[in-house]
C-alpha cells in the first residue's frame, strides 16, 4: 500500500499543478531517502516539468532537461501539493520539498513518509531510468492480458497470489487488489499458478483490470495514510469484498470468509466461491 490505483490517482491529481511548472528550489531534508546523485539539479531544481508518469507502483517526474525523478510511495508515502511551504519543525516526516511556479502561482510539492519504506531515485536521462528501474518490472497490471499472465505464470509452482504480488510478473498489484481480483475471478489464492487453465487466465486478467479500474475511479483505497496530490483520501475501501473481511459473510454466498498467510501477506478468500 499504496498500490497501482493509489499511485495512478496521485499522478492524475498532480499533473494539473505540475505540468509546465518551473522548479525554483528543492530542499532535501533526509539524504538517506534518495538514491543516486542528490544535488538540487539532480532533483530537478531549475528545470521545468514536462511529464508525470506511472508504471506499476512507481511514479516518475520528467524534466525538460531529460532528467527524471522517480518516486516510490512505499507503505506510508504521500506526495502532495501545498499552498504554503511546510514547516518541518511543526510537521514530522517531511523529507523533501519542491517549490513550483506555474502561471505566476507558487506552490510546494511535499514528499512525506512516516515509515520511510518509500524513497526517491534520480536519473540523468529517461534511458537510464528505463534501464535501471523499469527494466526489472513486468507488464503494467492495468494493461495485462490472459496471454501475458499465462506466459509468466505457466509452469510456476508458486501460489497464484504469491505470483501476482511479484512485481517482475505483473507491475502494480499488491495485497489488496490481489485478493479482490482473485475473488472476482473465483480463483483460490493458494492454487499453484501452474494449475490454472486457459479460461481461468482469461478471467483473472479481466478481473485484475476491472478491479484496478474501479479503484482508480473511486479515488484509491485510503486505509490509513494514503492521500492524492490534492490531499484528498480515496473511497475505494468501500468496494472491498474480501480484503480485511476475514470471518465476515461472503457478499456472494454468505459463507464465512477464510484467512491465511500467503507470501507473508494476510490473505482472505471465500472457500465456497473460489476454487
Amino acid at each position: 500500500m499504496p498500490e497501482l490505483p493509489e499511485v495512478e490517482r496521485v499522478v492524475r491529481s498532480l499533473r494539473p499543478h505540475a505540468l509546465g511548472a518551473v522548479v525554483h528550489a528543492v530542499r532535501l531534508l533526509r539524504r538517506d531517502i534518495c538514491e543516486g546523485p542528490s544535488t538540487p539539479a539532480d532533483l530537478l531544481e531549475g528545470d521545468s516539468i514536462a511529464a508525470v508518469s506511472r508504471r506499476g507502483k512507481l511514479m516518475s517526474i520528467h524534466g525538460r532537461s531529460g532528467r527524471v525523478l522517480c518516486v516510490h510511495l512505499g507503505m506510508t508515502g504521500q506526495l502532495t501539493i501545498r499552498n504554503e511551504a511546510p514547516d518541518p519543525r511543526r510537521e514530522t516526516h517531511v523529507h523533501a520539498v519542491w517549490t513550483l511556479a506555474r502561471a505566476r502561482v507558487v506552490r510546494w510539492l511535499v514528499f512525506r513518509d512516516p515509515r520511510r519504506f518509500g524513497g526517491l531515485w534520480t536519473f540523468p536521462s529517461a534511458e537510464r531510468f528505463v534501464a535501471e528501474r523499469l527494466g526489472e518490472l513486468g507488464p503494467d497490471a492495468l494493461e495485462t492480458t490472459a496471454a501475458r499472465l499465462s506466459d509468466r505464470l505457466r509452469g510456476s509452482r508458486r501460489a497464484v497470489k504469491a505470483a501476482l504480488l511479484d512485481q517482475s510478473v505483473l507491475a502494480g498489484v499488491g495485497n489488496i487488489y490481489a485478493d479482490e481480483a482473485l475473488f472476482e475471478a473465483r480463483i483460490r489464492p493458494t492454487r499453484p499458478a501452474a494449475r490454472l487453465r486457459a479460461p481461468e487466465f482469461d478471467a483473472l486478467a479481466r478481473s485484475v483490470r476491472a478491479v484496478l479500474a474501479r479503484a482508480i475511479e473511486a479515488g484509491g483505497s485510503t486505509l490509513r495514510d494514503y492521500l492524492d496530490a490534492d490531499g484528498k483520501p480515496g473511497g475505494a475501501a468501500r468496494l472491498h469484498r474480501v480484503y480485511g473481511r476475514a470471518g465476515q459473510p461472503c457478499v456472494a454466498c454468505a459463507g464465512a470468509l477464510k484467512s491465511a498467510t500467503v507470501a507473508q501477506r494476510t490473505t482472505v478468500w471465500c472457500p465456497r466461491c473460489q476454487k
